[in-house]
This record gives structure tokens, C-alpha cells and sequence, in this order.
């Protein structure tokens, strides 16, 4: 049996360097087919273009985020079936962050300024997650997923009746979460604390606040 070659410190700093200028920059490439290909594009008045603009840019930022947080508790965990899971679930986050960044441009609008920053941030919490343990990682991403699932169940109610090509994204972005957040449960997370919940869900204000204007 021919062991496993691990890969050097410096090759993991430059792949990592170069996950996140590609994520920053825009240059997602989706594996799955664009879930607003079906849908009527419906003439949107100005007012409601701008705010299905605004809470697509949310959504891209999250993803935006997610690719931080999976990057770094895959490259921190422990186990093969861990890195595996976070890996998956990556590679389906980048459709997300994809799809989000083609509505934004048929809106005619653009993704957050401070997308570094928010990658910068959410890396940083994901590294955290994993030097907690396996268990911990798996729960942060639960309690992140379960964050998400609510808050693009809320976006359904916001965005504009006529605004299909969005609705159609933020529903399979919803269940991919749900299924996210499951296979991290079913992998035995544990329950976050109510503090860090609370804190988790105060940083999320900040940051949907924030992108939804810049």
C-alpha cells in the first residue's frame, strides 16, 4: 500500500491564497445547472430590482462566506470523513456563490465591496470551529446552516412576487442548506451553546445589514 503523501505547509498556504482570490474575485464556476434557466423573467420596476439586487448581494456574501468556512474546517479536520464532508459541501456552496453572482449581474447590480473582509472574518471562525474538536465543528455548522435555512426562508417572503429567476435560487439554496446542515448532524455535531448562538446569530445582522447596501 503506497501511504498518503501529505501536502507541504507552503503548498497549503498557496492553494489556500488561491481558494480565496478566486472566491473573492468572482470566479465560481457552478456543476449544476442554473436554477433560474426556467423561470419568466419578470419586469421588474426599478424599486424592486434594487431590492431583489440587495438581498441577492446578502446571499452571494454568504456564500462568500460559507467557501471561507468550509475551506478552513476541511483543512483542519481531523478525519478523513470530516474533511470529505466539508469538502462536499463546499464544492455545492460554490454553486450557490455562482448562481447568486450571474442574478446579480442580470440585475445589473455587483457583489458586496467588502467580500474580503467577510472572507477574512468567517476563515477565521471556521478555524476557530475546528481546533475545538470534530464534534464542535460539526455543531457550529449545524447552528450556521440552521441560521441560513431561516434567513433564506425569509428572503422568499421578501423578494418581489414577479422576481422568479431569484425566487427559484433562493429555494434550491434552501434545501441544499437543510441537507448541509443535516449530514453535519448525522455525523454526531454537538449542540453549540446558547451564548455562541446569540452571538452568531448578532454577527449575521451586521453582515446581512451591511452587504444588502455595499
Amino acid at each position: 500500500m503506497v501511504a498518503k503523501l501529505s501536502q507541504h505547509p507552503l503548498d497549503n498556504l498557496i492553494s489556500g491564497f488561491d481558494k480565496a482570490l478566486r472566491v473573492i474575485s468572482g470566479a465560481a464556476t457552478a456543476t449544476r445547472p442554473y436554477p433560474g434557466a426556467r423561470a419568466a423573467d419578470g419586469n421588474l420596476v426599478p424599486l424592486d430590482a434594487r431590492h431583489s439586487a440587495g438581498l441577492m448581494r446578502v446571499n452571494h456574501v454568504g456564500e462568500v462566506c460559507a467557501q471561507a468556512l468550509y475551506h478552513s474546517q476541511a483543512r483542519f479536520a481531523t478525519s478523513d470523513a470530516m474533511r470529505a464532508q466539508f469538502e462536499q459541501a463546499g464544492r455545492e456552496e460554490e454553486d450557490h456563490l455562482a448562481w447568486t453572482a450571474q442574478r446579480l449581474a442580470e440585475l445589473g447590480s455587483q457583489p458586496s465591496m467588502l467580500n474580503p473582509l467577510w472572507y477574512a472574518g468567517a476563515y477565521m471562525l471556521g478555524t476557530i470551529a475546528a481546533h475545538l474538536g470534530d464534534a464542535r465543528s460539526l455543531g457550529f455548522v449545524v447552528e450556521t446552516e440552521r441560521q441560513v435555512e431561516a434567513h433564506l426562508a425569509g428572503h422568499l417572503v421578501e423578494l418581489p412576487s414577479d422576481d422568479a429567476k431569484s425566487r427559484a435560487i433562493v429555494e434550491q439554496m434552501r434545501r441544499d442548506e437543510a441537507a448541509h446542515g443535516a449530514a453535519a448532524s448525522a455525523l454526531g455535531a454537538s449542540e453549540v451553546a446558547l451564548p455562541v448562538k446569540v452571538l452568531m446569530t448578532a454577527m449575521s445582522k451586521v453582515m446581512t445589514t451591511s452587504a444588502y447596501y455595499i
